[in-house]
């Protein structure tokens, strides 16, 4: 099971995409309340979303982004039923992926 909930609908002649992705995102400088120790930075670097395997948004992201991010974004072009697939990597080698259907 993913870690992300993706919804994709038309719009006209857009495609407006919107997901939420569960992930700590730690920038490396906040300190265990506990230990007073620094929790190992954890973030995702990049999240790129396809649309009938063609890249429409590429995001560069880092330690700057909250935790369980959401993104929001519109493409020109779909057709209901066409797929949207959203993948991220992070800085630890991680990655997860999850595609929807255009509403």
């Amino acid at each position: 099971m993913s870690d992300i909930k993706v919804r994709a609908k038309l719009d006209g002649t857009e495609t407006v995409v919107k997901c939420l992705i569960s992930h700590p995102m730690e920038n490396g400088l906040r300190k265990d309340a506990k230990t007073g120790e620094l929790v190992p930075a954890h973030f995702i670097e990049e999240v790129v979303c396809k649309w009938k395997g063609e890249v429409v948004l590429t995001a560069s992201w880092s330690g700057g982004v909250s935790k369980n991010p959401y993104l929001s974004f519109k493409f020109l072009g779909g057709a209901a039923g066409d797929p949207v697939e959203i993948t991220w990597k992070d800085n630890l080698g991680q990655s997860q992926s999850e595609t929807a259907p255009i509403s």
